[in-house]
């Protein structure tokens, strides 16, 4: 089992911590997403490997997607097993089988592989959107300035 969060205040000053949290509602709103007041930096690992097992099932965007809502949305700590394996069942898919899949390591070297693929490509934070394989852009940003730079890159 991964091991708990890091708080996010060690890391980040309380008015850092508004800041970010402010700018992420404000980018959220437009597009319907609602964000909560994220307290520790899950290890996304198992979530990681529960999204490959989705995968296998046809329900990868999905359960990302549930996944995302339950760490920014409900603040669920999506590093604890119990909290995924949650999340594997809303999905609708088999809780056993998942675990399973954790005991035989199936899904890691998947991860390991594309670990290797963003580092190749230079990866360093997330998100990173890589377009064209050539352009870079980092961070979070409100979207018309997303797509004012994404315009830019194609020109």
């Amino acid at each position: 089992m991964p091991p708990e969060g890091i708080p996010l205040a060690e890391r980040f000053s309380p008015d850092d911590l508004k800041r970010m949290f402010d700018n992420f509602r404000r980018t959220g709103e437009p597009l319907g997403i609602t964000f909560g007041d994220v307290k520790v930096t899950s290890n996304s690992r198992t979530a990681l490997l529960a999204s490959e097992f989705a995968r296998d099932y046809g329900r990868y965007d999905s359960f990302h997607d549930r996944v995302f809502r339950a760490y920014f949305t409900e603040i669920r700590d999506i590093g604890n097993l119990e909290v995924v394996l949650d999340l594997v069942e809303a999905e609708g898919l088999d809780r056993d089988d998942f675990l399973r899949s954790l005991e035989e390591g199936k899904y890691l070297p998947r991860l390991a592989r594309a670990r290797q693929d963003g580092e190749a490509l230079g990866v360093k934070a997330v998100p990173t959107f890589i377009v064209e394989q050539r352009h870079r852009i980092v961070g979070t940003l409100p979207l018309d300035q997303f797509k004012a730079r994404l315009t830019r890159i194609m020109g």
